[in-house]
């Protein structure tokens, strides 16, 4: 009987995601305030069912007593979250917050089916960093300071990355982790968010040729670090970041084609000096050549992707296990694998529409420094996303970075829920923006915008 509840219960799992991602793209539609607060309550009502089901299904395989008692606590968590959320921040982004909470639901389903104990590490991290990510938006909304330190952020996040390079210990051949007092992190997670405001403000005082050299030079010190620290994946994060936001402070798109020649170079420079780059792209070129060796996990990869198809094989009926560093790297293909094809689509939409709220934010912005930070910090998500699922799928060569939210890791999911929580900062600043905008010399005239403003 619990066999046949499995089997029916994975369609449930792909028709609740389905539901959920429709409602992201529905509500943008939507400007009526009340039609809106329905369709978010919809999208948490799709979220907790799938969320009880999924742990019921892991119950069920297992039928071990701590599923039930960790399940219990991470819905408490979820909904003490969501209430938090919306009790201090009213106006902030329901959407943002909804597709937060549903990521790291769906992180926490896959851990607890790979490993029981990286996932309960995984959720103390993910409480931790909620509880500290409440405190951010204040900070953003009412520190004007935050916008003065350019040179401070310029030279504690380069100072960071060098001190990767000096300290850290190697994991797969790349300088990646520190580890202090038994806790290991990794300060390229952190220094992503502080590279964003570092080039924000340097691109904002830029008003001439010299002044973008020296922002290009100095964002070019951060790449050279991590390429020296074979980080390769995050090197690749941070220059695509840069020209996202040198185009936009610029608007001159041979800057921008400059810069992209100049990565060109750099890459084909690295395909010769460093063996290991060598190494991944032969690999994303045949991973079948060397399958049980350096293909293997690329090749596992896509072997579960292929078993998984469109209805997955279902939760706990995979192996995922068989794919090296599945946590923290294919996490992609072990969700496609047991929840399938229209699974992954929905989760990848799901995305997308984090990075369109994002980009929302860093349009409708006026300061100029703010709209940079918006707009690098959601490049810098979206990339991180491409380039774990492309390498997943082979579509790029593999650059060993975690999908945000989802994949174990505790500097990969503190630094994404401050990106989360700083952008919110941005979306209630941007309010604050509109109500100081707006008219003055009549009230009637006043109290309408308000009413238009919020049903905004």
């Amino acid at each position: 009987m619990s066999g046949v509840l499995i089997s029916v219960t994975r369609y449930l799992l792909i028709f609740l995601m389905v539901l959920y991602t429709l409602q992201c793209f529905t509500v943008l539609r939507v400007h009526n305030g009340a039609r809106q607060k329905v369709i978010f309550l919809r999208q948490n009502i799709s979220m907790f069912i799938f969320h009880f089901t999924a742990f019921g299904i892991l119950f069920l395989e297992q039928m071990n007593l701590q599923i039930v008692v960790f399940y219990a606590v991470q819905a408490v968590f979820l909904l003490l979250s969501l209430i938090l959320w919306c009790t201090f921040y009213p106006r902030a982004s329901r959407l943002l917050i909804n597709n937060m909470m549903m990521l790291i639901t769906i992180g926490l389903v896959m851990l607890t089916r790979l490993s029981f104990d990286s996932a309960v590490k995984q959720f103390l991290i993910l409480a931790g960093g909620m509880a500290a990510g409440l405190v951010i938006p204040v900070v953003v909304r009412r520190v004007i300071v935050l916008t003065r330190m350019t040179m401070a952020y310029t030279f504690v996040g380069i100072g960071l990355l060098g001190l990767v390079l000096v300290a850290a210990r190697v994991t797969n051949g790349a300088k990646l982790s520190l580890d202090i007092g038994g806790y290991s992190f990794q300060p390229s997670e952190f220094v992503k968010i502080i590279f964003v405001f570092a080039v924000a403000g340097l691109l904002t005082r830029a008003r001439d040729l010299r002044h973008v050299m020296i922002a290009t030079a100095l964002a070019a010190v951060h790449v050279m670090i991590l390429v020296v620290s074979r980080d390769l994946g995050s090197a690749l994060i941070f220059f695509i970041t840069y020209l996202a936001m040198l185009f936009a402070a610029t608007r001159n798109p041979y800057l921008v084609l400059a810069g992209l020649f100049a990565g060109s170079a750099a890459s084909v420079a690295a395909y010769f000096l460093f063996s290991h780059v060598r190494v991944r792209v032969q690999i994303w070129q045949d991973p079948f050549a060397d399958y049980s060796g350096t293909g293997y996990q690329i090749s596992q990869s896509l072997f579960s992707i292929a078993a998984g198809g469109w209805l997955g094989t279902g939760l706990g009926k995979g192996s995922p296990g068989a794919i090296p560093f599945v946590q923290q790297d294919m996490m992609f293909s072990a969700i496609t694998e047991e929840l399938g094809g229209i699974f992954s689509i929905c989760l990848i939409l799901v995305c997308l529409n984090c990075f369109i709220m994002f980009i929302n934010v860093a349009m409708r912005l006026t300061n100029r420094f703010y709209r940079l930070v918006a707009l690098g910090l959601g490049t810098t998500y979206a990339v991180q996303v491409f380039l774990t699922i492309g390498g997943g799928i082979k579509l790029i060569p593999l650059t060993g970075v975690t999908l945000p939210l989802i994949s174990y890791g505790g500097s990969s999911a503190l630094c994404t829920i401050g990106m989360f929580a700083i952008v919110q900062g941005l979306y209630m600043l941007r309010i604050d923006e509109e109500r100081i905008q707006m008219p003055t010399d009549d009230a009637s005239a006043q109290k309408e915008y308000t009413y238009v403003q919020e049903e905004k």
